[in-house]
């Protein structure tokens, strides 16, 4: 089969295209023919620095990075019992670890998955993964029906997700985006749009109940601003928090924390759920085959991806 290595970090070009074996499967895995491949900005993160591949993989070379799948199941292991040959699935596979996901066949443990909904596509449906299920995994123990939240970069792989998951649970939903992604964001369910490029968003808000952080720094700073005494705030980025932040934090009684998504067969069955009645729906800004796997990365690198890239297989 074709898989993507990475013998080293570094740019773009490291990412070799190269015939490989198949996996083999243990006993409470399946083998997955890939279709579709999401791409996420750990992706990148670990293909141009060791010290995150090492973290997230290990230290062990060449590896194969990247972990959201969908695809048909072409063998199941001998212990294996919510799957069979031929069902449609997706999933974020071994995350934190060796998801192995940038090939045309990969083994996943069954219970990292889910079937995909009948009506949705492959792409649709791997694009659903690592950033839909950080999304719900941050918000769904902490968001009740009523609760002011903020969620910051809301048209990207995160934040489009997080709208309209914040959205299902009743919360009244302000984002911030650029303003040529306003439509986009509205178009999604949030209550309140706020151009970051223009406005102040700690000059505009107060007694957030909930502030949804992808970037740490000056973004978290002024979001302890504006969350309400006692609120809380996820933020993704790094569990690296400054003492100033730290100490307002502790001063404004604020429940600040990070977050590392986690593989879960839970999560993914209450994504294909949300996906199966349409409440949550992806959006796909661009794809690109397995080939140019390295246009794919440039292009999330840019920082300018609205919603999700998928690369087809």
């Amino acid at each position: 089969m074709k898989a993507i290595l990475l013998e080293q970090a570094g740019g773009v070009e490291n990412l070799l295209i190269k015939e490989v074996e198949k996996p083999t499967i243990k006993d409470h895995e399946v083998l997955i023919s890939t279709k579709a491949i999401s791409v996420n900005p750990v992706d990148f993160k670990v293909r141009r620095n060791p010290a995150v591949i090492d973290m997230i993989m290990g230290k062990e070379r060449p590896v194969v990075i990247g972990w959201d799948i969908a695809g048909t199941i072409t063998k199941v292991g001998d212990k294996v019992s919510k799957f069979k040959i031929g069902d449609k699935v997706f999933g974020m596979v071994n995350f934190v670890g060796r998801g192995n996901a940038y090939a045309e066949y990969v083994a996943a443990p069954e219970n990292h998955l889910a079937k995909i909904p009948d009506g949705v596509s492959f792409e649709d449906a791997a694009a659903t993964t690592l950033a839909a299920l950080t999304a719900l995994q941050v918000l769904q123990p902490r968001v009740k029906e009523g609760d002011k939240v903020l969620i910051h970069a809301g048209s990207g792989g995160v934040g489009h997700f997080a709208i309209q998951i914040a959205k299902s649970l009743g919360a009244y939903v302000i984002t911030t985006s650029s303003l040529k992604n306003k439509d986009f964001v509205l178009s999604l369910g949030a209550d309140e749009f706020i151009d970051y490029r223009s406005q102040k968003f700690e000059e505009l808000l107060t007694d957030m109940d909930f502030v949804f952080d992808m970037f740490n720094g000056d973004i978290l700073l002024n979001s302890l601003k504006v969350v309400k005494e006692g609120g809380s705030i996820i933020s993704l980025p790094t569990p690296d928090f400054s003492e100033e932040i730290l100490a307002i934090a502790k001063e404004r009684h604020v429940d600040l924390q990070f977050l590392m998504v986690q593989s879960s067969e839970k999560g993914m069955k209450t994504l294909a759920e949300l996906l199966d009645k349409g409440t949550i729906k992806p959006h796909i800004s661009s794809t690109f085959p397995l080939e140019n796997m390295g246009d794919a990365h440039l292009q999330l690198e840019s920082g300018r991806t609205v919603g999700k890239v998928i690369v087809t297989v």
